[in-house]
């Protein structure tokens, strides 16, 4: 019997249109003779429309897309009641990017149901799409990363005066100014002086209610993949040769004109260190199955850790397949079988643990 593969894709995220690319990719790479592949759109309302099973390849990006007039608790409730069937094989493969997809809440809705899926769990999620708590984290672990500090919404609103202060006396400028929990570089602005602080943060706040703050690190912007569940393995380093100041929204999914080098300029040496901090930053936060570690190498080879995404991008122009297929010669779509398995490998171990006290 066929393996049912549920890839789930879209979302209520500024990060939609991303997923949706990654999602492509994803379903045109699953083996249409192994899985029976489902595919289920989330619009940007959080509707979930069963757009059934694929039998081909897709040939374009609107075949992923569908309109619904349900709301959103009964869209949920006749997808579950449709699918999941008792005496199948099934797993989830979330393509989520961003809010209510990589932040850990379709995790627990997942763990709640007891159905199998691909990537990070609950924990993992939640503390890699915010900023400030991946930090804090880090920082336990002696993690080099950039000076930062943050601040919520209402502190703002109560005292801006206060929160520009805070700024310039612990970071000063340049700094950059960045929504607690998205990614893919939405809401991300370069600040040199309060008045484009002022600025950065009204917008940032457009996409989140809590704000992080970083000082500037001139360097190399590099990317490691790391897969794995109990035993993570760390890719080569790669980075991208880039024109902007920063890898903005358009940089990364609409230009196209990144150019990735595989393995990155550096020393065998540096790469090595690299490569077990990444492997640390997944241990971390509790990882499984996948993470992307994004770094700052400055010209004396000093590295710090900018972010994770536990979730990383899967579309034509992302980094994480191409670092594994210059790593160890992985293609695409070996790459998913492997994090389909160890979805499964996951899910058998939360099995083996009980839910009730054990009497003796």
């Amino acid at each position: 019997m066929k393996t049912n593969i549920y890839v789930i894709y879209g979302g209520k995220s500024v990060e939609h249109d991303v997923s949706l690319s990654s999602a492509f990719s994803v379903i045109n790479s699953l083996d249409k003779n192994k899985y029976n592949i489902y595919l289920v759109y989330i619009t940007k309302s959080g509707v979930w429309c069963d757009l059934g099973r694929l039998k081909t390849n897709l040939k374009d990006i609107e075949q992923l897309q569908s309109s619904s007039s349900a709301t959103v608790t009964s869209s949920l409730g006749d997808f579950l009641s449709k699918n999941f069937k008792k005496n199948e094989k099934s797993i989830v493969f979330p393509v989520l990017h961003g809010t209510y997809g990589e932040d850990g809440t379709i995790q627990g809705l997942f763990e709640m149901l007891n159905i199998p899926y691909v990537g990070n769990g609950v924990l993992s999620s939640a503390a890699g799409i915010d900023k400030v708590v991946m930090k804090d984290i880090f920082s336990l672990g002696n993690i080099p990363q950039a000076k930062y500090t943050s601040t919520k919404l209402h502190s703002w609103k109560t005292d801006e005066e206060q929160v520009y202060k805070q700024v310039e006396d612990l970071i000063g400028y340049p700094c950059f100014v960045k929504p607690a929990k998205l990614g893919s570089s939405v809401g991300i602005n370069r600040c040199g002086n309060r008045d484009q602080l002022k600025e950065a943060i009204k917008e940032a706040f457009l996409y989140d209610s809590k704000i992080i703050i970083e000082e500037e690190l001139i360097g190399r912007e590099m990317q490691i993949a790391v897969i794995g569940n109990d035993c993570p393995k760390a890719s080569v380093v790669g980075e991208y040769i880039q024109e902007r100041q920063f890898m903005d929204y358009a940089a990364k999914y609409v230009d196209g004109k990144l150019v990735p080098i595989i393995p990155a300029r550096l020393s065998t040496e540096i790469s090595e260190v690299m490569r077990e901090t990444a492997i640390q930053a997944f241990k971390l936060i509790n990882c499984c199955g996948l993470v992307r570690v994004d770094y700052f190498v400055t010209d004396e080879n000093k590295f710090y850790v900018n972010e994770v995404n536990t979730l990383p991008g899967f579309t034509a122009y992302s980094m994480f397949p191409a670092l594994w297929e210059k790593t160890d010669g992985t293609t695409y779509a070996e790459l998913i079988e492997i994090l389909i398995k160890l979805g499964f490998c996951m899910h058998k171990q939360k099995n083996s643990i009980l839910s009730m006290r054990w009497e003796k």
